[in-house]
């Protein structure tokens, strides 16, 4: 099962379209739960994701793929290799595994500045001492990779990708990452949720995207795809993929991800897409009006 979970929510209200909050610890348990009875076996999680390590290690997810993500380095830290070390050790500690699957920096640009082969080297340490089985980093854009593929290796990349952000696909970075041999994590296929968005519910922010959105629409009125369908199939679909990262909010929106999931993606039109990182970088959201 390609599909794996992202835990975000767990641990913080996350997300444009998130109305309930933080999950529930019991609402937690139960994702896990059926999760697993589905055949998921990969978790996505992140130190600064508020208490989800530690809650997810309350719920017991010992066999359990686990991807954790180190924060930046604080400004002061005079030693990188105990500062990683420190950081995997305690997420080990509040997870309660005994090794991670994936370790991923959270902020690579550090990899580019003068202490960067110093954490590069920390963290291949982590991988020979069999505390973490992969390294690597999580992007906002595929154009991150010029500048770290040739003078580092990453077994693991995290990257954001959907219907409407098919920068991996369009940069060749999709294929290249498959040809050396990374595995490849995508997450925003919703894009926060936008995608799933009845036209009426979008937040007035993105109308500037008017043309885009109506294509959607129009697409999925043609097409009989639910949103949820569409965006699930047409991830899934590419073997380069190795895991699509979802986050749910209950059992039930778990249960229609598992059902929608299961299909042939149809052909999406080429121009039902956009590069403008105003949309496609959550991050940016915030100055829209």
């Amino acid at each position: 099962m390609k599909l794996a979970i992202g835990t975000v929510q767990f641990g913080v209200k996350y997300g444009v379209a998130n109305r309930h909050g933080k999950v529930t610890h019991d609402d937690a348990r139960a994702i896990i739960e059926l999760s697993r009875a589905s055949g998921l076996n990969t978790l996505d999680t992140a130190i600064s994701y508020g208490d989800c390590e530690q809650r997810l290690g309350e719920i017991g997810i010992g066999d359990w793929r686990v991807v954790s993500k180190l924060p930046a380095i604080p400004a002061n830290c005079d030693d990188i290799a105990q500062w990683v070390t420190g950081g995997v050790a305690g997420s080990l500690q509040r997870l309660k595994v005994k090794s991670l699957y994936g370790v991923l920096l959270h902020c690579p640009h550090q990899l580019l500045e003068r202490h960067g082969d110093q954490l590069y080297i920390a963290l291949q340490r982590l991988k020979h001492s069999g505390l973490v089985h992969k390294i690597g980093i999580s992007i906002y854009a595929p154009t991150e990779l010029d500048a770290f593929f040739g003078h580092y290796k990453f077994d693991l990349i995290q990257a954001p990708f959907s219907i409407l952000d098919r920068r991996l696909i369009d940069t060749g970075w999709l294929s290249r990452l498959a040809d050396q041999g990374s595995e490849l994590h995508v997450r925003s296929i919703f894009l926060q949720g936008l995608l799933l968005m009845k036209p009426s519910d979008r937040p007035p922010q993105f109308t500037r995207w008017s043309i885009l959105w109506s294509q959607w629409d129009d697409w999925l009125k043609y097409s009989g795809q639910t949103p949820l369908q569409a965006c699930l199939r047409y991830a899934l679909s590419f073997p380069q993929i190795g895991r699509v990262i979802v986050g749910v909010d209950s059992v039930p929106q778990l249960r229609e991800v598992l059902a929608a999931s299961k299909g042939v993606s149809p052909q999406i039109p080429d121009d039902i897409k956009t590069s403008d990182v105003e949309l496609l970088n959550p991050a940016n959201w915030a100055a829209l009006c």
